[in-house]
This record gives structure tokens, C-alpha cells and sequence, in this order.
């Protein structure tokens, strides 16, 4: 496995050339077409995305152990069944996997964000490819051997560094390709984080049952196969990536003057004084409450739905007992709406990142929280009342905006601290999700088991959990309101622009060929690179309509 540090010796060749993962190796050429860079990095983000798919292992990996003793297993904790050989892991012991990837992710990314800058997006989508499939190999080697240590060893901890170098890697680039559609470019590669669980956890459950040996799950074999999948997608997406050379604009595009949106600088703030600004801390407020609230509401779906609508979804009384098919009919509709909800949650990306570059970044973020307000305190009394196809219809916008919020971070970023160092800043951002990614779950589990001992009936029992995530997004809309342009002095100096460029590898002004660069045609190879993820997600979107058509 490469290290970060240790993959710089992989971009110098002999004599000093660039190597194959230097930067200067991917800056265009003449019949480069931009339209090629989403594709790649859709690759990437597809890949990554199955860290929402994850919870199809939780159930199969208590059961690897045929001959445990329940009686000594039960006794375990959490630190013993790390080390332990003999006895079924808990679905509690592993599913902080879940919350271990993505706290990772939001460290690695603060943390090699400005790297990942100067580096450029091939070398960090690569190591990003070795970082996550090779995570997941090495944690289906830890399920073989049933060393669940070696599992969050894996997946979580590599595989986050993974998740964190992978989810940057496109940002700063494609913003850079798409200066006139920003919230469109992002929303592309972002939707794929969005779906890549459509795609994988269908994957994930066949290999798991064609796996299935002695009445043993699959786990092991499936997370290694998907392992090696993961790394050779991430590492064509990562090589398929190019940079514009320095001052290229699209044809027939020139930037709006200055006075048309006070909010889009048309300078640079560095790293090192965007994250001491009140803009960054405000907007990562901002993206920190608008997950914590999408999660809350992510997490609860199916019991929620399944605690407070009951016999109702099937004309029935409340009050009256449920026979076994009549459970396993509803756990089936509670399914539709996952299914449903993923499939928001990722077209929600797209839709509201596109449509932030006509309203614009501020005025997307204030419906995100003012929508999201109404229909949060709406929920519990759609559901007092019955009204299953309205609770749906209101959820579903809930994780479309949860996704939107995600897709049009990186384009407000850009807007207030410029592109040159977007990338890096929306790393240092991502801590906001690794905070929300803890703290969300955590706080609706605490609220729900709180009201539950109190002896609160448990189609109530979120009615008060909804309205304090009502009452964070009043929060996160008080702090959007507050977001203003940098101040003057956090912007760079023209020397300090020009030493930024030089650790790109740009030069210090506009490129002589930047106009000649990327004037290719979409052609062939367009068509191959866009059906290679297009037609992939496609079926993804297929089998979640597939299952919510339980819903109706």
C-alpha cells in the first residue's frame, strides 16, 4: 500500500520528467473535451458512495460464527469482541465501522487537502483507489480471519483515508472546468456519492449469497471482490482526469463583472487564512447542521415510518395485533422508502447544485432551511393523521435537500474564497460532516431511548426529536443569513498567487494555448466514459424504484 507522502516518488520519472501521477502530466491538451472529466469523477464518487450501502454487512457479519456460545458471547463488550475468535460479533460492535469511514473522512481531507491541491487529482484519486479498495480487501481478510480490530483497520481507517482523498479529489478541477456552471459540475460527481449504494449494495448482497458457504455468509469474499472492483473503477476514473492549463475559459464565456454578485469573489483566499475567516466557520455551521438534521432523519426512516403508521399502511386499525405477514408487509414498505430516499438523496444532488448557479448559493441554502422547517414540524402531524403518502412525499424532499447541501458546498466555497485553493478549504469543510456524522445518530438514539424509559408510546416518540432538528435548522438559516463577502485583507496577493501557482505547476500567467486547449469533440471516447458509469447508475436508479414501488 502507498502512503501519501511516499507516492510522491511515483511522479518523477528518470531524468527528472514528471512522472505518470505529476500534475503537469494532466494538464490538457487541443482536443481534450471537458465533458470527459465528469465521467472520472463520477467514477471515483460511485465507488466511495457504497459507504451508504454499508449496512447490508451489519446483519451477515453476526453470523460468521456456526458454533458460538451465546451464553459466554453475550457477556463480551465492545473492546473484547475486537480481539475475539469464538463468538458472533454484535451489530452494535460493527456498525461504528460506518461512523469510523466517515469521521475519517473528514479528517484526511483537512488534513491532505492542500496537498491533494499541488499534487493534482490523478495522483490523489489513485492513492484514494488503493486507500479504499485496498482498506476493503484488507478487511475481508480481517472477517476471514475474524479479527474485527483488523476490520476497522481496514475499512475504517484506510478505507476513510480513502473516502476523504476521493471525495476532494474532483472538486477544485472541476470547478476550474466549469467556471460558468460550478453548482452543476460538483453536482455531478457529488450525485455519484449519492448512489453509489444503489449500485453497490445490490452487488454487495449477491456476491454475499453466490459467497454463502455451510450457511456462513459471504462477507469475506465479497468485500475483497469488491475491494479489487473499487480499485481498478477509482484508478480509470483517476487517470482519466485532466487540469485546464492556467487562464482557459469555455468559449464564449467571460466571467460576470464584479458588481453583478457581491457574494462570487473574483480573487483567491488561501488555506491558511480562509478557515480563520467567520465565512468559513459560518458555512461550516451551515453544511454541519443541514447533515446532522438530514441524518437524523436518514437513520429513522424505516422505524419511523413503520412505529407510527403500523396497521394503518395496510387499511387496519392501529389497535389491532399484527399477524407475522402482516409485520413482514410493512417491514416491506419501510424498504420502499429507503429505497425511495436513496434515490432522492441522490438526485436531490444534482437538482439543487444546478439549479444554485441560477439563484445562486445563499438564497438555495435559505429554502434548504426554511422548507426544511415546515416540513420537519409538519411530520409528526402528517402522521397523527394518517397521511402516509404526504409523510413520504415530505421525507423524500427532507433527503433531497440532505443531498443538495453536500452538492453545493464546494460551488459556495468557490464563490466566496475563489478556485484556486477550493479544494483544500472544502477538505478543512468536511470536518462539519464528521462531526454531524457522530453527533446526529447519537443525539436522535439518545432522545428516542430517553422518551421510550419515560413510557412515550412509540408512534410519539419522535415527534420531539423532529422538532429539535426543526430548531437546528433555524440555527443553520441564521447562520447562512450571516455569510458576507471576505474581507480585503484575507485575499492573496499577486505574489502569493503566483507562489501558489508555481507549487501547481502553472504558470504565474495566462497560458499562450490556454484558448487552443480542450477545444475537442465529445465523440466516441465521450460516449464509452459516460455509459461506462452512466449505464451503471441507471440500474442502480431501477432497483431503488423497483423497491419503493412497495410503497404503492
Amino acid at each position: 500500500m502507498v502512503s501519501v507522502p511516499e507516492a510522491d516518488v511515483l511522479t518523477t520519472a528518470k531524468g527528472g520528467s514528471p512522472g505518470l501521477l505529476a500534475r503537469e502530466r494532466t494538464i490538457a491538451g487541443p482536443r481534450f473535451n471537458r465533458w470527459l472529466v465528469p465521467p472520472a469523477a463520477l467514477a471515483i464518487h460511485l465507488s466511495i458512495g457504497m459507504a451508504y450501502g454499508f449496512s447490508v454487512f451489519w446483519l451477515p457479519m453476526t453470523k460468521l460464527i456456526t458454533e458460538a456460545d451465546p451464553a459466554a458471547c453475550a457477556k463480551l463488550g465492545f473492546l473484547a469482541q475486537l480481539f475475539a475468535t469464538d463468538c458472533n460479533w454484535t451489530v452494535p460492535a460493527v456498525n461504528h465501522i460506518f461512523e469510523t469511514f466517515i469521521a475519517m473522512l473528514g479528517i484526511s481531507a483537512a488534513i491532505w487537502g492542500a496537498w491533494l491541491e499541488h499534487a493534482g487529482p490523478r495522483k490523489a484519486g489513485f492513492i484514494a483507489a488503493l486507500c479504499w479498495g485496498g482498506g476493503l480487501v484488507i478487511g475481508g481478510i480481517g472477517v476471514s480471519m475474524h479479527q474485527l480490530w483488523l476490520v476497522y483497520l481496514g475499512a475504517g481507517v484506510l478505507g476513510g483515508i480513502g473516502q476523504g482523498l476521493g471525495y476532494i479529489s474532483p472538486v477544485s478541477t472541476l470547478i476550474k472546468w466549469f467556471p460558468d456552471r460550478r453548482g452543476l459540475a460538483t453536482g455531478f460527481a457529488i450525485m455519484g456519492y449519492g448512489g453509489g449504494a444503489m449500485i453497490g449494495a445490490p452487488i454487495a448482497v449477491a456476491l454475499m449469497q453466490k459467497f454463502t458457504t455451510n450457511g456462513v455468509p459471504g462477507v469475506s469474499s465479497t468485500l475483497i471482490c469488491m475491494g479489487l472492483l473499487y480499485v481498478v473503477a477509482m484508478s480509470a476514473g483517476a487517470f482519466g482526469f485532466r487540469v485546464p492549463p492556467s487562464g482557459w475559459r469555455p468559449l464564449g464565456w467571460t466571467p460576470p463583472a464584479e458588481s453583478a454578485n457581491k457574494l462570487i469573489t473574483h480573487r483567491h483566499v488561501h488555506l491558511r487564512n480562509a478557515w480563520k475567516t467567520p465565512q468559513f466557520w459560518l458555512i461550516w455551521t451551515v453544511l454541519c447542521v443541514n447533515v446532522t438534521a438530514g441524518i437524523g432523519v436518514l437513520s429513522m426512516a424505516s422505524p419511523m415510518f413503520q412505529d407510527v403508521f403500523g396497521g394503518k399502511l395496510l387499511g387496519l386499525d392501529s389497535a389491532v395485533e399484527l399477524s407475522a405477514a402482516q409485520k413482514a408487509a410493512i417491514a416491506a414498505s419501510a424498504a420502499g422508502l429507503v429505497g425511495l430516499i436513496s434515490l432522492f438523496n441522490s438526485l436531490g444532488r444534482i437538482f439543487w447544485a444546478s439549479t444554485s448557479d441560477f439563484i445562486g448559493r445563499k438564497t438555495t441554502y435559505f429554502i434548504f432551511f426554511a422548507l426544511g422547517i415546515a416540513l420537519y414540524c409538519s411530520l409528526p402531524t402528517l402522521g397523527h393523521m394518517g397521511l402516509a403518502g404526504a409523510f413520504v412525499i415530505a421525507v423524500c424532499i427532507i433527503l433531497s435537500m440532505y443531498g443538495g447541501g453536500f452538492s453545493t458546498v464546494p460551488a459556495y466555497l468557490s464563490d466566496i474564497f475563489g478556485t484556486q485553493m477550493v479544494g483544500a478549504i472544502h477538505g478543512r469543510l468536511l470536518t462539519a460532516w464528521s462531526v454531524a456524522g457522530i453527533v446526529g445518530p447519537f443525539l436522535i438514539a439518545a432522545v428516542r431511548e430517553a422518551q421510550l424509559n419515560a413510557g412515550v408510546a412509540k408512534n410519539l416518540v419522535y415527534d420531539r426529536t423532529l422538532y429539535i432538528l426543526a430548531v437546528l435548522l433555524l440555527v443553520g438559516m441564521i447562520c447562512n443569513l450571516l455569510v458576507k463577502p471576505v474581507k480585503e485583507s484575507a485575499l492573496m496577493t499577486d505574489e502569493d498567487l503566483d507562489r501558489e501557482r508555481s507549487l501547481q505547476h502553472e504558470a504565474s500567467n495566462v497560458s499562450t494555448h490556454a484558448q487552443d486547449a480542450a477545444r475537442g469533440g465529445f465523440g466516441v471516447v465521450g460516449m464509452i466514459a459516460w455509459a461506462a458509469v452512466g449505464i451503471p447508475f441507471l440500474i442502480g436508479v431501477w432497483i431503488a424504484i423497483t423497491k419503493a414501488a412497495a410503497l404503492f
